[in-house]
């Protein structure tokens, strides 16, 4: 995955961690939680505040 599969990542992120509530996750905390998911493999300098809210928002709508 890269930073740009949006959705993906945030599946993958609802099914590993559905204890969190991806509407309080701090972009850094995100940032971290991302890089650390199986198949990711980016460079993590190209992550950004926009990207970072896709997913987030993307998450949101898989963890409603």
């Amino acid at each position: 995955m890269k930073w740009t599969d949006t959705l993906d990542i945030a599946i993958a992120l609802a099914e590993k961690h559905p204890d969190i509530d991806p509407k309080t996750i701090r972009f850094t905390d995100l940032h971290a939680r991302v890089m650390a998911l199986d198949g990711f493999d980016d460079d993590p300098n190209r992550s950004g505040e926009k990207i970072l809210e896709a997913i987030q928002m993307a998450w949101i709508d898989e963890a409603g």
